[in-house]
Parts: structure tokens; C-alpha cells; sequence
């Protein structure tokens, strides 16, 4: 069960600061919004660039913008070590997914909560990862979406019959509530953000959340 929490919810100040907070992260998750594929502006390859360079965890950057295919080998170079796109933006998935691999990177494809697994379940073995939204991207601390749970799950079950190793990351309102409906339903990698830096330990927090998951697994 890997914790990678969004740092959208952090204080943007000090980011290094903030990081080393939550030592027990297994990745750090950056939201790139580009103010046009969703409706806010956050930060872009330089401030990923800049953090890679002073943190111990590895940078997960989700990147929420039009034209991914374009920019995303930018967040390689950056040092991001995990590129996720949106499928409903990346006008070509499969040549995405492999250039993001060819810079050395794991690829991972994210999809809207309206968008289904279906139509994409050959590009799976293309990928390192595949990222459910359980709240409409573009916030943080909204309320996460019990609509997705069967998403997941059925995006589970795909992964499964592929036969590899491929995680499964949900990101949009996991807290210590929730974080077992996704758990149950076979996701491995969450981001939390408000859940994460709005308690008083964020460490302990990346560990009790990474603990409450790990219960739901027999």
C-alpha cells in the first residue's frame, strides 16, 4: 500500500519543508493545472524541478493540462519519476505512455470520474500506472465520489487479466474514511492531501492511512 500525498494541499512557501513532514511518503504527488483542462493554475516543471533536488521521496507528477503530449517529457527532464496524463487530453496514449518510459519514467493514465475504464483496457500494458479521479479534478479537499468505487474495481479486474504489474492510485477526497472503500475495491496507491496536511502529525497520518488500507487486504 504506497501513500503519495498531494502537495496542493501543503504550504506552497516551503514545499522542502513540507516534505520532509511526511519522511514515510512513498511518493510525493504534484497536481500541474494548467488553468485550461481544468479550471485552476498551480506549478509547472521548474518548481518540480527545483523540489527534486532537495527531497528524499520520488515526485509523482499528475499532470492535469491540455496537451500532454507535448509537455509531459518536460516533467521527466524535471526529475519527476512518475508522469500521469489524462486520457480525455493525450491525443496519442500509446505513444505517450511509451516516450514517458523511453525518458525513463513510470507512465500512468488518469481518468475523470465520468470516464470509463472500458474503451482503454488494451492500452493497460503501456502503463506503470493507472490513476481513478474519485472527485472532478482540479480542487483540492473535495468530497470524494462513492460513484467511482465500482470503477475501481472493474479497473482491478482489467489490470489483473493483463498479468502485470501495474499499480492502481485513486486521488480526490482519501481520508482514514474512506481510503478502505478503495482499499476493498483493489486500488494499492492513494493520494491525500487535505487528509495528510491538515492533521496535526502529517507523518503519522502517511502511516495510519497506509495501515487502515493494508487492513482491508487478505
Amino acid at each position: 500500500m504506497r501513500i503519495t500525498p498531494s502537495l496542493l494541499n501543503a504550504d506552497f512557501a516551503h514545499l522542502a519543508g513540507e516534505a520532509a513532514r511526511i519522511p514515510g511518503a512513498d511518493f510525493l504527488h504534484m497536481d500541474v493545472m494548467d488553468n485550461h483542462f481544468v479550471p485552476n493554475l498551480t506549478l509547472g516543471a521548474p518548481v518540480i524541478e527545483a523540489l527534486a533536488k532537495t527531497v528524499e521521496q520520488p515526485i509523482d507528477a499528475h499532470l492535469m493540462i491540455e496537451d500532454p503530449d507535448r509537455w509531459a517529457p518536460q516533467f521527466v527532464d524535471a526529475g519527476a519519476a512518475s508522469v500521469t496524463f489524462h486520457v480525455e487530453a493525450a491525443r496519442a496514449p500509446v505513444r505517450l505512455a511509451r516516450e514517458i518510459r523511453a525518458l525513463g519514467a513510470r507512465a500512468s493514465m488518469a481518468l475523470k470520474p465520468a470516464t470509463p475504464i472500458e474503451p482503454y483496457a488494451d492500452l493497460l500494458p503501456e502503463l506503470d500506472m493507472v490513476l481513478v479521479m474519485t472527485v472532478e479534478p482540479g480542487f483540492g479537499g473535495q468530497k470524494f465520489l462513492d460513484l467511482c468505487v465500482p470503477k475501481i474495481r472493474r479497473t482491478r479486474e482489467l489490470i489483473a487479466a493483463t498479468g502485470g504489474e501495474i499499480w492502481l492510485q485513486v486521488d480526490g477526497g482519501v481520508s482514514l474514511e474512506t481510503i478502505e472503500r478503495c482499499a476493498e475495491a483493489g486500488a494499492d496507491t492513494f493520494v491525500a492531501g487535505s487528509a495528510v496536511f491538515g492533521a496535526d502529525d502529517p507523518g503519522a497520518m502517511v502511516e495510519a492511512l497506509r495501515e487502515r488500507a493494508a487492513a482491508c487486504v487478505h
